[in-house]
């Protein structure tokens, strides 16, 4: 019976997450300007397109453009369904390569949650974080240049600290934060802090 209070969450993958048929046009249209800009043959158009008409996950239809550098990074197709990070006493991770949402929830209560934005892919200009730890610990890294804003923090034993205090880059995103933090701890820095 104890058995089940054990099982953890699986940590949350964006790239797992389903495509509307909105998002199989938006990368079809980018297919399109790919082969206006000469990066793909028609052969090659007619074969993503394909791909990309009965791709089922994030995943799947980002495949088909990953490799047009001028087309991907400056149309990154939208994530618009909040991310949901949650752990009671395990650990949790978002890192390397994913594409950031414009609502984030991260949750523990005696675990860790780790959110690093540094190698992430955000075409949001503002992206919310609510935060929630009981004794654990949640960490966001986020790149410099980023601009967090404590907006709405509450701590009873534990602590809230933002490291990340670099001047902003007007061109870069606005991470607002919201964070109810009991006994644990939420620390957001840069890379390089420790």
């Amino acid at each position: 019976m104890g058995e089940n209070s054990q099982l953890e969450p699986q940590a949350y993958d964006p790239k797992n997450l389903r495509v509307s048929d909105a998002e199989r046009e938006h990368v079809t249209g980018l297919l399109q300007k790919a082969v206006a800009l000469g990066m793909l043959t028609l052969d090659e158009f007619t074969e993503r397109t394909d791909r990309a008409l009965v791709s089922r996950t994030r995943g799947e239809l980002n495949s088909v453009v990953i490799d047009l550098p001028g087309v991907v990074h400056t149309e990154v197709v939208s994530v618009d369904e909040p991310m949901v990070l949650r752990t009671r006493s395990g650990s949790v991770k978002q890192n390397g390569d994913w594409v950031v949402p414009r609502s984030i929830t991260a949750e523990c209560t005696m675990g860790n949650v780790q959110i690093d934005f540094t190698h992430a892919r955000c075409s949001h200009k503002d992206v919310t974080l609510r935060a929630t730890c009981g004794s654990g610990h949640i960490t966001v890294i986020v790149p410099r240049g980023w601009l967090v804003r404590m907006e709405e923090v509450t701590t009873s034993m534990g602590h809230a600290v933002n490291k990340a205090t670099d001047p902003a880059d007007p061109a870069m995103p606005v991470l607002h934060v919201h964070a109810k933090v009991g006994m644990g701890h939420l620390k957001i820095k840069h890379s390089r802090d420790h």
